[in-house]
């Protein structure tokens, strides 16, 4: 089922979050003479329609960007079943998944969509799945990771996330001492958020080693599954102050929806029993991925992964490609047993 040089060669497209056009134009010339048809939608998604239902019975979700900003060309490589690559677990193989399944079924059951979805990655927000969801109101939701074949994501991680800038006079480091700087500013602020659980993902600040900083800033996410956290967190940040001359800027710069999908559900109840019947565990799991989205929309969601792998986020990220077999056989029986519910 699977095409390990087709895969390479789309995971060799770059695609990172907000510059997605390349992988986009790939995949309208991949499909082109498919059944149903293919659409771009008003953030960028292409939407593929099998058939002319309005509200999908079934909507497959996988994100075509990766974290991996400036990296042109995109290496990729094969050792022994592995393939080796920035972005092919996250999340080609997942795209590639859902096609080389669709192409596999001798019939398509109807009410089925698909969504190649932009703006997944960090500041992206999830933008692609929060605007399809939206816009198409399924009944149910099934994201797709390439990554993950050992556990179905019923627990949907939210987030908030922060940009702090303080700035201030600045000043020579010996004549001026005694001058607030605004990165110890950002430190004592960045501290305290820590402790209460947040993550500092990036700082950065000032001119010289012998310099008052008069600039600096972070980035600063909080992460859980009750968005009550997540609401609080916001206020925090809100309530944030620094003593002049130094001043601050506050802006929330991302949000993630948290929820979850009770393990009773049918959605969740029929893949469990397909993954038993292919032998696969039936571990139920949290993660953030394009299923956030569908739950804030009140859609009963999951993630399913495609294949085993490492390295995700990394240069050196990698997939077994005869467990991404297994994912394509289990995405087929997914979408045929609950065709058939």
């Amino acid at each position: 089922m699977i095409d390990a040089d087709e895969l390479a060669e789309f995971t060799a497209v770059p695609g990172p979050t907000g510059s997605e056009e390349a992988r986009l134009r790939w995949l309208e010339r991949r499909l082109s003479g498919s059944p149903g048809s293919l659409t771009r939608d008003e953030v960028g998604n292409l939407v593929w329609r099998l058939d002319s239902t309005a509200t999908p019975a079934l909507l497959l979700m996988a994100h075509v960007d990766t974290v991996f900003a400036g990296v042109d060309p995109v290496e990729v490589s094969r050792s022994q079943d592995e393939l080796i690559g920035p972005g092919v677990g996250d999340n080609a193989a997942a795209v590639m998944a859902v096609i080389w399944a669709l192409g596999q079924m001798s019939s398509i059951p109807p009410g089925l969509h698909v969504a190649f979805t932009v703006g997944e990655e960090g500041l992206g927000n999830l933008r692609g799945s929060l605007h399809v969801c939206e816009q198409l109101r399924p009944e149910i939701a099934i994201a797709v990771e390439g990554h993950g074949l050992d556990e179905v994501i019923t627990e949907h991680v939210g987030s908030a996330r922060a940009r702090l800038t303080v700035r201030g006079p600045g000043g020579h480091s010996w004549s001026d001492r005694g001058t607030p700087s605004a990165i110890h500013g950002l430190l004592a602020l960045g501290d305290g958020l820590a402790r209460s659980g947040a993550n500092i993902g990036t700082i950065s600040g000032g001119q010289s080693v012998n310099a008052i900083a008069a600039h600096a800033e972070l980035l600063v996410e909080r992460r859980s599954l009750e968005q009550a956290e997540l609401d609080a967190f916001e206020r925090e940040v809100g309530r944030l102050g620094v003593d002049p001359p130094l001043e601050l800027e506050c802006e929330i710069v991302g949000r993630r929806p948290a929820g979850r999908t009770d393990a009773e559900h049918p959605l969740v109840r029929t893949i469990v029993e397909v993954r038993r019947s292919l032998g696969l565990p039936d571990r139920l799991g949290s993660g953030s991925t394009d299923a956030n989205a569908a739950t804030a929309y009140g859609i009963p969601a999951v993630s399913i992964g495609c294949a085993h792998g490492s390295g995700i986020h990394t240069m050196h990220e990698r997939i077994e490609l005869e467990s991404l077999e297994l994912g394509c056989r289990q995405l087929v029986a997914v979408i045929q047993a609950l065709a058939a519910a």
